[in-house]
């Protein structure tokens, strides 16, 4: 199992996908004249822009949804990974992912809400909606849609439970088995409530959750402080070749800086679009700018954070991709010894600095960083069941989901974390595909609402759209939402 997923990786995760999602940000970047930063204080202002409704939540629940996928254990367990297999290097290329990325993250955001539909009374869209209504492709719609369903519903949720098992078992003890059983169960609890208690719960729990834990690797950062300016020499050195330390991971620092940026933030990766569709805004621009913000909390705040504390304390490892003799695990740096890469690395490094509570809280915050992402995973899951199912009024589907979800959060607990890890990357570059490709087809649309959006602004109008005006067709839902506003 473990070889030909591993396989199946090497094909997906090839050098033209990193180069896809950099170039594509790039070009983005260029198209949108990098609103990533002309418009950072107009992101600000429109979190708490807007109101939610029968149909819709709105834009902070929306965002706090979005960080709710985003913010996961890549953040803490993903960037260890990253700097295990990609060395300190790997950190400055999840911020270059996260730099483009936010002008690729507004793309498929609005276009999420251009092309959004109601069903059994509440938005939904995503990629296989704007697929078939902006491309006109149906069967490339039916296809994106089947393969989120797969990566969301079966390939992803499995690193989530893993990795909160794990971090229980090292702090607490306690066996991954029964950590598993109980996430499922307060899982099934909140998503058989439906999507407003989902976006409730994640609109109190993830801006806690991410603000404490900045704050406690703050506060271990600055006890060191005096450590940060050759850390992040580090960063850059290793990132282009420059430290003679690392030079045998200088390539390995691109991919994994690359992959583990893409699944932590997902910029691209074509899931936090199902959950921009739900927010209820006036401009699908508004959205847009609001789903860019998120990956810059996510990656560089939370990432950053998170792999600072670990080279300032200097425990973690890194791998030597040579092995050593009789085929033994060969190390470029060792710091952390007798520990895997993943959250570990997180637990050891607050330990140091804060004996006996490091393992308890890295374990406490991972339970609702993954806890939140697979809620994400499910609305997204959930999405798709109801892009392929919209001509029928049952929710069958939607029950079987949620059944079938909590077995795999079981049985991703007892998983092995390589394979776990492998399997949900697997997931993460079959989606980035098929987006990527959807959205560098289907750009136009959003390019013109921003340029609407900015014109409307300018005017010292509060934006509305009107995709008729701007020659934006198969937008329906929106003169369903006028015609209600002007009423």
């Amino acid at each position: 199992m473990e070889e030909i997923i591993g396989m199946l990786n090497g094909i997906v995760w090839s050098n033209a996908l990193i180069i896809l999602c950099l170039g594509t940000g790039f070009y983005f970047s260029c198209r949108t004249r990098f609103l990533q930063i002309r418009h950072v204080k107009e992101m600000f202002r429109l979190l708490f822009d807007g109101k939610s409704s029968e149909s819709g939540v709105s834009s902070f629940q929306a965002l706090s949804m979005s960080l709710a996928g985003r913010v996961g254990t890549g953040n803490i367990a993903g960037v260890a990974t990253a700097i295990a297999f990609g060395g300190p290097g790997a950190l400055f290329w999840m911020w270059m992912v996260a730099f483009f990325g936010a002008s690729t993250a507004f793309v498929e955001a609005t276009l999420a809400q251009i092309y959004k539909e109601k069903h059994l009374g509440e938005f939904r869209g995503g990629p296989a909606f704007y697929i078939e209504r902006g491309l006109g492709v149906k069967w490339f719609g039916v296809l994106f849609a089947v393969v989120s369903i797969v990566s969301a519903g079966v390939l992803l949720p499995g690193v989530q439970a893993n990795s909160v098992a794990d971090g229980i078992q090292n702090a607490f003890e306690i066996d991954t088995w029964k950590s598993g059983v109980v996430v499922a169960l307060i899982f099934g609890a909140i998503v058989f409530g439906g999507v407003k208690r989902i976006a409730k719960f994640t609109e109190f729990v993830v801006p806690i959750m991410a603000i404490a834990y900045i704050v406690i690797v703050l506060v271990i950062i600055a006890i060191d402080i005096d450590k940060l300016p050759g850390v992040i020499a580090l960063v850059f050195k290793s990132a282009f070749n420059m430290e003679a330390g690392f030079g045998a991971v200088f390539g390995l620092a691109i991919q994994w800086g690359v992959k583990r940026g893409i699944y932590s933030n997902e910029a691209g990766q074509g899931t936090a679009p199902h959950i921009a569709a739900a927010a209820n805004v006036s401009h699908p621009t508004k959205q847009g700018l609001v789903q860019s913000f998120s990956v810059y909390i996510d990656t560089l705040l939370v990432c950053s954070a998170t792999g600072f504390m670990l080279l300032i304390t200097g425990k973690y490892n890194v791998l030597n991709p040579v092995l050593g003799p009789d085929g033994a695990t060969n190390y470029l740096y060792q710091g952390a010894q007798n520990v895997s890469a993943g959250p570990g690395f997180t637990q050891t490094a607050m330990d140091s600095v804060l004996p006996g509570f490091g393992s308890y809280f890295v374990a406490i915050a991972l339970f609702f960083f993954a806890f939140t992402t697979l809620l994400a995973y499910y609305y997204i899951a959930e999405t798709n069941i109801s892009y392929l199912t919209r001509n029928f009024k049952s929710p069958i589907f939607s029950h079987l989901l949620k059944v079938f979800m909590m077995v795999v959060i079981m049985y991703g607990s007892i998983n092995q974390a390589k394979l776990a890890w492998n399997i949900g990357d697997l997931g993460v570059g079959l989606m980035a595909w098929f987006n990527i490709i959807a959205i560098l087809l289907l750009q136009k649309p959003a390019l013109l609402a921003l340029k609407d959006y900015e014109k409307q602004r300018k005017a010292g109008i509060d934006p509305v759209f009107h995709p008729e005006d701007i020659g934006v067709s198969n937008a329906h839902i929106w003169n369903t939402i006028n015609k209600k506003k002007e009423e």
